[in-house]
């Protein structure tokens, strides 16, 4: 596991800021934060490069064309767990992958444009890997919320 960044108050007041709106200037955020915009630079490449947090454009997967929008809580054979993440992961349906702890071990969202890609995908791709038991499928029919702005842990 990758050691764990350090924050301080700034590194965490710049993430809440961030976290609401991705597309401040430099110059904006160190008005905003009192300090120096090679300051708010600085912590920028550290954060990023740290893999704290990434800066992305997060769309809507059903108002961008998306029919299916999905989860899939998966049972594997945990002496397998390698093998099956690393076939996960080369399925570009899949957008999400965690680990879990709990009755299921893996799980996963997807984004898929049709039930033919969503039958593809369960049938043809997920089910056929070796170590995988079992999968239970839900399908979102509504995003109800969808935030990314819960601060940090810190301050």
């Amino acid at each position: 596991m990758k050691k764990k960044t350090k924050l301080d108050e700034l590194d965490c007041r710049l993430t809440k800021i961030l976290q609401k709106d991705g597309r401040k200037s430099n110059t904006a955020l160190a008005k905003e934060l009192g300090v120096t915009e090679s300051t708010v630079r600085s912590r920028l490449k550290r954060l990023l490069s740290d893999g704290v947090f990434r800066i992305v454009a997060v769309g809507n997967p059903i108002k961008l064309g998306f029919e299916i929008v999905g989860n899939l809580k998966i049972k594997i054979n945990i002496k397998k767990k390698d093998e099956v993440l690393a076939e996960l992961k080369k399925i570009d349906a899949l957008h999400y992958i965690a680990l879990t702890a709990g009755s299921m071990d893996v799980d996963v969202d997807f984004i898929v444009k049709s039930l033919d890609e969503l039958h593809q995908l369960l049938f043809e791709k997920v089910n056929k890997i070796e170590g995988i038991i079992s999968t239970e499928t839900s399908l979102i029919t509504e995003i109800v919320k969808d935030s990314d702005d819960w601060g940090t842990a810190w301050y």
